[in-house]
């Protein structure tokens, strides 16, 4: 079989190695040529690949399973696996610190030496299609014909375009985040899991993502619609704030570390589900299929999720020419799920955001759920399998009214400690003003507390 995936990206190569190994002709086309020959690499196009990231287990389990050389090479470039127990005291598997940018090295070197593989530089103009089926694509204005043809363009999805039933929309949340590295000897600022630490104050987020080699990444959250947050994009500002805010002042303390790179905007943020188009001959993954907020990584493991159950379709005998039809009902059932809950869960993190309380009148989402184990233990037992990925959000319903009843009760979980937005933003402001900033101290916010953020590991 020949096999036309359009991008090279983690999805594009992720999927490639495992089919040419299993013995078919793979063609992978990307724009982006790849690291050039100094080493540097700025992947045009890719917003989030200088920006923070989290690797959850799916991503090295299916690396492990289907292209061990690519996972060999990824830790060869330094990137730093870390078993973890999840709350409940079930093992959470193995997650993997490290920059996209050097996930996306390991797999972009390993792909030159997987027999079968072929990796082009060209523009897919268009799909060719005959008598109802894809039969390959136009590259840089020429037909290159294939049995089958991956769509795994990306978030942007534009090789086929959004579906009539196209699932979700703009989050209404935006970040900003700066990349940083630890001094040699430097010991890591404080966690609140093996991936990050995590943070929820009065009106944004927070959030520090460990890499590989000292390097990390600092990410402040707010709603879109705030536009004073907005300042965070300026680089007074921003390190204005992360010595307004503990946990990131500890991180960012010069004495501990120096920035790599100047603030860095998040792009437009979105939470999409698109269904496959069930045309014979085509197929989409990745984030052609699913995109979400990267507040709780979960982008690429379900892009490793997807990979998996296409091929395990393939390998169980399913007609390459008609696996979306299957691949398409798997993907609903699977990868639809996580998407709806992103949807909910971050619209109601906008709402709370912007001061709102918990609504009561509608069911629990899966972040409110988690949360409230923090006063009924009992919770705990239901939430290990959604935490890993391992089980759908829906396992949650058994916790829904233990987690309601908690709220019932008057609770609601305590602010990290830090200023709340208003205060952040008097800070910020006055960090650009010419006389610079004051800092922020817990005396000036008597009702500031401190909580390890279950919502940030879900």
């Amino acid at each position: 079989m020949r096999v036309l995936i359009i991008g090279s990206g983690p999805a594009g190569l992720t999927l490639g190695s495992p089919l040419a190994r299993r013995g078919h002709e793979v063609i992978s086309v990307d724009r982006d040529p790849g690291p050039a020959a100094d080493g540097t690499w700025r992947r045009r196009g890719v917003m989030q690949f200088q920006h923070a990231h989290g690797f959850r287990p799916q991503v090295r389990d299916l690396l492990l399973a289907e292209w061990p050389d690519a996972c060999d090479e990824w830790v060869r470039l330094g990137a730093e696996p870390i078993g973890f127990e999840l709350p409940d005291g079930t093992s959470g598997g193995t997650v993997v610190r490290s920059r996209r940018i050097t996930y996306e090295r390991a797999l972009r070197a390993a792909a030159g030496r997987v027999r079968g593989l072929t990796l082009r530089t060209g523009h897919v103009d268009g799909l060719i299609e005959r008598r109802g089926r894809v039969v390959g694509a136009v590259v840089d204005g020429s037909s290159c014909d294939a049995d089958l043809v991956v769509d795994a363009s990306g978030r942007t999805a534009r090789i086929v375009g959004p579906a009539d039933d196209e699932l979700g929309g703009d989050c209404g949340i935006a970040y900003v985040n700066r990349c940083y590295r630890l001094h040699d000897g430097a010991a890591l600022g404080p966690l609140t899991m093996p991936l990050a630490w995590g943070g929820t104050f009065s009106g944004y987020h927070a959030m520090v993502f460990p890499h590989e080699h000292g390097h990390f990444s600092v990410v402040i959250i707010r709603p879109t619609a705030d536009v004073a947050l907005q300042q965070l994009r300026d680089r007074d500002a921003f390190e204005a704030a992360c010595r307004a805010i503990p946990a990131l002042a500890a991180w960012t303390d010069p004495a501990r570390s120096a920035p790599t790179t100047d603030v860095l905007v998040g792009g437009r943020l979105r939470n999409v589900y698109r269904e496959q188009q069930r045309v014979p001959g085509l197929v989409a993954v990745g984030d052609s299929v699913s995109t979400t907020t990267p507040t709780v990584g979960r982008g690429v493991a379900m892009a490793s999720m997807q990979i998996g159950g296409l091929l395990d379709l393939l390998d169980g005998g399913a007609d390459p020419v008609t696996v979306s039809e299957p691949f398409g009902d798997w993907c609903d059932e699977h990868i639809r799920p996580w998407v709806e809950d992103h949807i909910a869960r971050d619209d109601e993190s906008v709402q709370r955001l912007q001061g709102a309380d918990i609504d009561l009148s509608r069911p629990l989402t899966s972040t409110a759920i988690v949360d409230a184990a923090q006063v009924d233990q009992r919770i705990l037992e239901h939430v290990g399998g959604f935490l890993g990925m391992r089980a759908l959000p829906a396992t949650l319903a058994p916790a829904e009214p233990l987690a309601r009843a908690a709220y019932l009760s008057g609770w609601r979980p305590t602010y990290a400690d830090g200023p709340s937005r208003d205060e952040l933003v008097a800070v910020i402001e006055s960090a650009m003003q010419p006389n610079g900033s004051p800092s922020w101290s817990p005396a000036s916010s008597p009702g500031a507390g401190t909580a390890d953020r279950e919502r940030l590991s879900a």
